[in-house]
C-alpha cells in the first residue's frame, strides 16, 4: 500500500475550509437507552476537486456520561474491505456503557458508498460456477468469467463515484468529521478494515491523532492480493494444532494418533462425500467447518465428534445424516439475487491495488492452494477476482503507512485470526511504533469490546481512558479455551505447539513488479 506521505499540509483551499467549517444539526434518534444522535454531513467526492460533487455521510453520537472528565471524541470503523458488512454509525452503540464512554462522545459514521451515507452499487451478477471449496481446473475459466463479468456489473453500477471510494479519502473523511465537530484531536478504534484506515489516518494527520486501538489488523505491507492469499495460510495453521490436539485424544475421538494420521482421517471423509454425493457441497462445507471451527477453539470438541459423525455417515451410505450434520455451516459469502442492486464498497476498495492479470498464474495458485489449504475455503482466496479485470484506474496510489509525531498506541491480534493473518497485527505495530496485545491460542477476530475477551477489555480501557499503556509485547489468553478433554496418556506432557510466527511461505502467483510496489 504505497504512496509517497505528506507530512507538511499547505493551507486548506477556500473551498475544502468550507467542508471544515460545517456545524451538523444533531437531532434525536430512537435507541434502546434513547442517547443517540444523528446528523448528516457533506464531503468532497473528489478532493483534488472540492468544488466538484458533493457526498453526505451520516454521523451518529452518544454524549460522554462524565461531562466534567470529557477527553473528546472517540471514532470507530469495521468490517471490510471498505466497512462493507461492518456496523458503520451504529457500531458507537456498542461502546455505550463501557468505560471509555464515560470521557468520550462516541461517534459512528457510516463510511462514502455505505449505509446511510452516499451509497455505492453494483449490479448483481450470479455466478455460473459452483460454489465449490476444490474447484476442479476446468472450472477456472468459468470462475474467471464470473469475476470478469461482475467487475462489468460493478462499473455499470458505481459509475463516476467508485474511483473515489477509497482508503486515503476515507482518512480524509474521518479529518472533516474531526473538524466540523470542532476538536484539535480524535481518538479511534479500528477493527480488520477500520486498521488500515486508522493506519492511513495516522501517516496523512498525524498531529490530529490522540488515542488509537487498531484489532485484527490488515498487514500494512501486503497488496489486497497477498491479504487473500495471507487466509490460506492462516487458516491451515489453525487446523494443524486442531490435528495435533485431536491426535492426542485418539481415544475419544478414534481420528488417529498423530496430525497427519487425523488429517488423514479427514481427507478420507472429504474423498467419501465427494463420491458419493450428488454435488461437491457436502465436501465443500465439511472444508468450511474445518476452517471457521478449528479458529475457535471452543468448537474443537465438537469437531472431532462431526469427522466421527460424518465417517459414519458416509460408511453407511446415510447422507441425510451427513446433511443434518452440516446443515449449520456456512458459506464464505452469500449468494446474490439476479436482478438486484448490491454494496459495491469492498470491490471498489479492493482495486486500490494492482492485481495480476495472468491468468494461468491465478490457476497453478489455486492448484497449489488446492492441495495445502483446501479448508475454509483457501482455494476461493486464490482465484481471480474482479482486480484482475480492473476497470478504472486509482486516481491515487495507495498511503504508505509510516510512524510519526502521535501518541503510542495498541495493535490487538490474535495469533489464529484467519481473516487478518498474526503478521499483520505485528508489521502494524512495528511500523506505526504501537505497543503489541497478542491474544495466545485463540482464532478470536475483532476482540476489544465486540468480543469476550475481558484481559483485552481491561488493558485497552486502561489505554483510552487513563492513556495507561500495556508492556510493550503483552500476551493475553483468548477468551475461549480448548475443551477440557483429557488426553490419552495424561501423565505425559501435552507437547507445547510451535512457536507462532510470522513467516508466511512464499505467496505464489505474485509478479515480481506488483509484490516490490508494496515492499
Amino acid at each position: 500500500m504505497a504512496l509517497t506521505t505528506e507530512r507538511s499540509h499547505p493551507p486548506l483551499p477556500d473551498a475544502l475550509r468550507a467542508f471544515h467549517a460545517q456545524r451538523p444539526v444533531w437531532t434525536p434518534e430512537t435507541d434502546a437507552d434513547g442517547s443517540r444522535e444523528r446528523a448528516v454531513i457533506e464531503v468532497p467526492r473528489d478532493y483534488a476537486d472540492p468544488d466538484g460533487p458533493r457526498l453526505t455521510l451520516a454521523l451518529s453520537r452518544h454524549r460522554a456520561t462524565d461531562p466534567d472528565r470529557r477527553r473528546g471524541v472517540l471514532l470507530s470503523l469495521n468490517g471490510g474491505p471498505g466497512g462493507d458488512w461492518g456496523l458503520g454509525r451504529r457500531l458507537a452503540d456498542r461502546f455505550v456503557g463501557t468505560a471509555p464512554h464515560e470521557v468520550y462522545d462516541l461517534v459512528g459514521f457510516d463510511p462514502r458508498g455505505l449505509g446511510d451515507s452516499t451509497r455505492l452499487y453494483a449490479e448483481v451478477t450470479v455466478p455460473k460456477a459452483p460454489f465449490d471449496s476444490r474447484p476442479p481446473d476446468e472450472d477456472f475459466p468459468l470462475i474467471a468469467e464470473d469475476m470478469r463479468l461482475r467487475e462489468l456489473g460493478c462499473l455499470r453500477g458505481g459509475g463516476e463515484l467508485r474511483p473515489h471510494i477509497s482508503t486515503r479519502n476515507i482518512a480524509r473523511d474521518l479529518d472533516v468529521i474531526r473538524a466540523v465537530l470542532g476538536e484539535d484531536r480524535i481518538s479511534y478504534v479500528g477493527y480488520a478494515y477500520g486498521t488500515s484506515v486508522g493506519a492511513a489516518y495516522a501517516t496523512l494527520f498525524p498531529e490530529h491523532l490522540d488515542r488509537s486501538v487498531l484489532d485484527s489488523c490488515v498487514n500494512p505491507d501486503w497488496s489486497w492480493y497477498e491479504q487473500f492469499l495471507s487466509q490460506g495460510d492462516a487458516i491451515r495453521r489453525n487446523v494443524d494444532r486442531w490435528a495435533r490436539w485431536a491426535g492426542e485424544r485418539h481415544g475419544r475421538f478414534g481420528l488417529g494418533r498423530t496430525p497427519d494420521e487425523v488429517l488423514g482421517t479427514v481427507e478420507d471423509v472429504a474423498a467419501q462425500l465427494e463420491r458419493k454425493a450428488e454435488t461437491p457441497h457436502l465436501r465443500t462445507l465439511l472444508d468450511g467447518a474445518m476452517g471457521y471451527r478449528t479458529a475457535d477453539r471452543a468448537q474443537w470438541e465438537d469437531l472431532g465428534d462431526l469427522i466421527g459423525t460424518l465417517r459414519a455417515a458416509t460408511v453407511s451410505d446415510d447422507l441425510d445424516r451427513a446433511k443434518e450434520a452440516l446443515s449449520g455451516q456456512r458459506l464464505w459469502r452469500p449468494s446474490d439475487n439476479e436482478g438486484e442492486l448490491r454494496s459495491g464498497v469492498l470491490d471498489a476498495i479492493t482495486l486500490e491495488d494492482d492485481w495480476p492479470t495472468d491468468l494461468e498464474g491465478y490457476y497453478a495458485t489455486m492448484r497449489d492452494y488446492r492441495t495445502r489449504y483446501p479448508y475454509g475455503y483457501g482455494v476461493l482466496r486464490a482465484q481471480p477476482w474482479v482486480g484482475t479485470f480492473r476497470t478504472f484506474t486509482a486516481p491515487e496510489p495507495t498511503v504508505t503507512v509510516t510512524g510519526g509525531d502521535f501518541p503510542v498506541g495498541i495493535v490487538v491480534q490474535s495469533e489464529g485470526d484467519i481473516m487478518d493473518h498474526y503478521a499483520g497485527g505485528v508489521a502494524m505495530a512495528e511500523r506505526l511504533g504501537h505497543h503489541l496485545i497478542t491474544v495466545a491460542d485463540s482464532g478470536e477476530h475483532e476482540i476489544y469490546v465486540l468480543g469476550a475477551n475481558q484481559r483485552v477489555d481491561t488493558l485497552v480501557d486502561a489505554y483510552l481512558t487513563r492513556g495507561e499503556l500495556p508492556p510493550a509485547r503483552t500476551t493475553v489468553a483468548g477468551a475461549a479455551p480448548r475443551p477440557a478433554v483429557s488426553r490419552d496418556a495424561p501423565d505425559t506432557p501435552e507437547a507445547p505447539d510451535a512457536p507462532v510466527t510470522t513467516d508466511l511461505p512464499d505467496l505464489p502467483g505474485l509478479p515480481a513488479q506488483i509484490r516490490s510496489t508494496h515492499s
